[in-house]
């Protein structure tokens, strides 16, 4: 599979433009290399907006689903540094899910990702990834590969929400469209889910690009 591992979390959030430049620091300085180093995280990518919302996007894969409510994940998580802290409280309009990765097709990553996000109609999931699924075949020019994450709502809640709220997106699903620039993903992405969705009673929340900024491999960290 072109994604190493079965699970993949993904996080998303805008921040003001007077916390930008600290922001990115600590998320190029520290955070990306201390999610990777986490026993049983494999890679992180890190993204930028090129037409979409929120500004900035984060995947880490994880080798197994399970890593992502492991001991070492929920350690982490609980023993953030203070930089960390100092950034997290300033995200706005934060997504985070916690998924698994059922469907990856191709081979490789692109410079430009397309993304994709669903929210299934109860009761009628199998047929939501059965419609999917016959879209992912990356055959136009320029896209590299494609993949299908399905949220865990019981594990997909923005770091940012109060205790005890239940986020409206924590059952979403989203689809990585991988190409090589941004006029092939775009192409890939007009309307090719529609059909999809409208027969399985769900919902197109939204759709965009994002080009890479970078991306970091357990190897990486020697």
């Amino acid at each position: 599979m072109p994604i190493a591992g079965q699970g993949m979390l993904l996080t998303s959030m805008d921040i003001d433009a007077a916390d930008e430049a600290d922001f990115n620091r600590w998320y190029d300085r520290e955070h990306i290399a201390e999610r990777v180093a986490i026993e049983g995280f494999v890679e992180a990518r890190r993204y930028v907006a090129i037409d979409a919302s929120p500004k900035y996007l984060g995947l880490y894969s994880t080798k197994t689903f399970d890593v992502l409510s492991s001991p070492a994940y929920k350690t982490a998580l609980a023993n953030q540094t203070e930089w960390s802290k100092r950034n997290i409280a300033k995200f706005k309009n934060m997504i985070r899910g916690v998924a698994r990765i059922t469907e990856s097709h191709g081979i490789g990553r692109g410079a430009v990702l397309g993304l994709v996000r669903i929210r299934p109609a109860e009761g009628h999931t199998n047929r939501l990834r059965a419609g999917i699924v016959t879209q992912l075949a990356p055959t136009l020019d320029g896209i590299i590969s494609m993949h299908l994450l399905e949220n865990d709502p019981a594990l997909s809640k923005p770091l940012t929400d109060p205790p005890g709220f239940t986020s409206p997106g924590a059952s979403d699903w989203f689809v990585l469209v991988d190409g090589t620039g941004e006029t092939a993903v775009r192409a890939a992405l007009k309307g090719r889910f529609d059909q999809a969705v409208a027969q399985a009673g769900a919902t197109l929340i939204s759709a965009g690009t994002y080009a890479l900024l970078w991306d970091l491999a357990k190897a990486d960290l020697g």
